[in-house]
């Protein structure tokens, strides 16, 4: 028995679980989507981050790389093991087919595990649903039908900053040769955002002096006078 577990979030770049083989490709049906809440590594349940998920779409393919794990019952428990304590918020595991570049008719590989969302904001407590692109880098959403500030540019949990995963996928997919359009928008959403906030603090932080800056009365310098410029 052998296990093949598709990666097309932070599993590509940051697998974590020991692995005998991995393939570049892609499965059909199914595209990203920035519609997951995650609570546990890149957010808090009270700012959750927004993470990777896939959705069903017919005429999508969704590229990133299936690893293989040999070696017998217990290296695939260990594995399972921890995919399934990282992939808490996912609530299903489906199987899917899995193609290399070259090759769309063929599965290289049939029954590929892949980590999923139920896209159901109602019976799925961490799903966030669809926004518009500037709303997911800077505004809030309903989640636990509560309404919380998620911020892909400020959020942060134990594993670091929302912002960071999203520019890890950038740079991972751009590393395999895929250009993810979705992805690029909302990672130049965000940096707009971040470039806006420190504009916002430089600013602030310029009037805060200026309001705080004690009256000095300068004087004419005697003719020949050398100032110290350190």
């Amino acid at each position: 028995m052998v296990l093949w577990v598709f990666g097309y979030g932070s599993l590509i770049w940051n697998p974590g679980f020991d692995f005998d083989d991995k393939i570049l490709g892609f499965i059909k049906g199914y595209k990203r989507t920035f519609n997951l809440a995650c609570i546990d590594h890149r957010g808090t349940p009270e700012h959750p981050a927004r993470t990777c998920t896939l959705e069903t779409d017919e005429e999508a393919i969704c590229w990133g790389i299936a690893y293989c794990v040999k070696g017998g019952p217990e290296k695939e428990r260990k594995a399972m093991q921890y995919l399934e304590r990282r992939e808490c918020e996912y609530d299903q595991k489906i199987s899917v087919d899995f193609y290399e570049e070259g090759d769309s008719l063929k599965p290289a590989v049939a029954g590929v595990l892949v980590f999923v969302s139920t896209p159901d904001p109602i019976g799925n407590k961490y799903y966030l649903g669809p926004a518009p692109l500037q709303d997911m880098a800077r505004q809030g959403t309903a989640f636990l039908f509560f309404f919380y500030h998620i911020q892909i540019a400020t959020a942060n949990g134990p594993n670091g900053y929302n912002r960071d995963y999203l520019f890890s996928m950038e740079k991972a997919l751009a590393s395999i040769c895929d250009e993810d359009d979705s992805i690029i928008e909302l990672a130049r959403e965000v940096r707009k955002v971040l470039n806006k906030t420190n504009e916002a603090n430089i600013t602030g932080a310029d009037a805060s002096l200026k309001s705080h800056a004690p009256l000095v009365h300068l004087s004419v310098l005697p003719e020949g006078t050398v100032m110290d410029s350190r």
